[in-house]
């Protein structure tokens, strides 16, 4: 019996088994078809739902994670906003700790949902909506404080395998599932690698004839190994400028794509003009990648996204005219 069939116990029983949605009218443009998973449709309106319960029951399940704790981790919005369904359903205070620069509907998200937000002021110099490497660590060093102060559980979706982990079990099997095995190429915009790690091992497991591809903002390319000339860019949740990602295995990357901000917005605009999906700046980017792979050495083929995030925590941003 399908979830959907039933009366669930809580909100933690909807994260997940979210629908796989081709992109037709988009598609009249291209040879080939895109498959976008639509995972603004967990509760918390983002993947992040999937990785924050995984990331708390895994501590709950070794001991690092003692009842009543408090559990804090930095975010763009969507991990804290994940993390305050979780907490508030099982019992634990939550702290999220925010760069200022990022949209403040993700903010008053996560505090109606019981968390206590610690907003971040940006570097001198930074912008307000793009939130860069430099405006990241000064996040990561407030967190680390809030962590020692109060003994706290790290929710640290950067290195925890819990984040990995919940789209290695979870995600990357429900898109096998949904295709029949039947795709060509997957493609992810990244923030902390946890989708596109879990996903790509999942699949490579399947068939390592998958292709795996990481998309980066232009201009803050560092896992391509590319110069960062844009660290500021407005694609929101990722592209940190990082040369690193723990979570990420090097051998499951086929490819590194880059998006402009541009193609990123004309894309979320296009998603949900044309196909009726309201997604943010990061899917946007996923469609835009997708589509060079279309044009290139996928012509023909088929090609699964992820719709990370709602559009509706960009209201505030210029991605909505």
């Amino acid at each position: 019996m399908s979830r959907h069939d039933r009366v669930l116990a809580s909100a933690l029983d909807a994260i997940g088994d979210t629908p796989l949605v081709e992109l037709t009218r988009l598609g009249r443009e291209l040879d080939g078809r895109i498959l976008a998973k639509l995972e603004y449709l967990n509760p918390g309106f983002s993947k992040k739902d999937r990785i924050a319960r995984q990331i708390v029951e895994d501590a709950e399940a070794d001991g690092r994670l003692r009842p009543g704790q408090t559990v804090v981790e930095l975010t763009s919005g969507n991990t804290g906003t994940g993390l305050a369904i979780v907490c508030g359903i099982k019992g634990y205070p939550f702290v999220a700790v925010m760069s200022k620069g990022n949209s403040m509907e993700r903010a008053r998200m996560m505090r109606a949902l019981g968390a206590e937000v610690v907003l971040v002021d940006q570097m001198p110099g930074s912008v307000p909506g793009q939130v860069s490497g430099q405006d990241l660590a000064l996040v990561e060093e407030e967190a680390q404080r809030i962590v020692q102060a109060r003994g706290a559980f790290r929710a640290d979706q950067f290195r925890l395998a819990g984040n990995m982990r919940a789209h290695l079990l979870h995600t990357g099997p429900e898109i096998l599932r949904q295709t029949g095995g039947r795709f060509d190429a997957f493609c992810d915009f990244v923030g902390t690698g946890g989708s596109f790690a879990g996903c790509a091992a999942a699949f490579k497991r399947h068939s390592p004839s998958i292709g795996c591809y990481v998309v980066e903002p232009a201009g803050a390319a560092a896992l391509k190994g590319e110069a960062v000339t844009n660290p500021g860019h407005r694609i929101q949740g990722g592209g940190y400028s990082m040369a690193t990602l723990p979570l990420i295995d090097p051998a499951h990357v086929d490819g590194y794509l880059t998006v402009s901000d541009a193609d990123a917005v004309t894309w979320a605009r296009r998603l949900a003009a044309e196909e009726g999906i309201f997604a943010g700046f990061s899917s946007g980017a996923n469609v835009a990648a997708a589509v060079q792979l279309l044009r290139g050495a996928y012509r023909g083929k088929t090609v699964v996204a992820m719709m990370c995030d709602s559009g509706l925590k960009y209201l505030s941003t210029d991605l909505w005219e």
